[in-house]
């Protein structure tokens, strides 16, 4: 069985094909590799093997593993990538340098407080609902313009991408184009969408990154 390394490798080869196929500039795609649930001792060959990017779904999981890793490996850049709750906001803009989980005017403003106290700025990404889930974060398509226009003017926010998760059951296609759509309208340019099953898919629509997990540590 492939060891995680191997299974690194073999990713970056496929996001090398894909953006070939795609007619994107090699390199053009970020791998964010999805570290949640994994220890830092299971992390560590991957950051050895040159992989820099990282995704955390939790910020409390994040604290208990980074700061070490980080002490060696000081140019790691760590995405938060899962839903961010309000009391959690003064961490996270300690630890991470992306959050791609704006998805409501409470973690705006929240946010927009923080880093002005803490002056540390991490890039911002907003969070659609694609497929308009009740179970899962995002805002809703329909409002995603306006509340990135409130971000910018009433927060003075710069977001900098759009994230997306589609529906496990469904063509994740449509949900990719509506994003990149949302992303022109709004004049944003980086598009946070594809994971293990779909990433190859997601870089034909245009993703500047992808979030890959199972695919390079295996199943948690």
């Amino acid at each position: 069985m492939p060891n995680a390394v191997e299974q690194l490798f073999a990713v970056q080869s496929e996001i090398r094909k894909a953006e070939a196929e795609a007619n994107r500039s090699e390199g053009s795609v970020t791998l964010i590799a999805v570290s949640k649930t994994f220890d830092g001792d299971t992390i560590r060959p991957i950051i050895e093997a040159g992989q820099r990017v990282f995704g955390e779904n939790r910020v409390q999981e994040a604290q208990a593993k980074w700061p070490y890793l980080r002490s060696d490996f000081p140019d790691i850049e760590l995405h938060l990538i899962g839903p961010l709750q309000s009391n959690k906001a003064q961490e996270a803009v300690a630890l991470f340098d992306v959050i791609e989980t704006v998805d409501r005017e409470k973690i705006a403003s929240t946010l927009a407080v923080e880093m002005k106290k803490q002056n540390r700025f991490p890039k911002l990404f907003v969070q659609v609902n694609t497929g308009s889930e009740p179970q899962k974060a995002g805002i809703e398509p329909k409002e995603a313009l306006a509340f990135i226009t409130r971000c910018r003017e009433v927060h003075r926010l710069i977001i900098e991408g759009l994230m997306c998760i589609p529906p496990a059951d469904e063509n994740p296609g449509p949900h990719f184009a509506l994003l990149r759509k949302i992303a022109a309208d709004a004049g944003v340019e980086k598009l946070s969408m594809g994971m293990s099953g779909d990433y190859r898919i997601a870089i034909g629509f245009g993703a500047t990154s992808v979030r890959v997990g199972s695919a390079i540590f295996g199943t948690r």
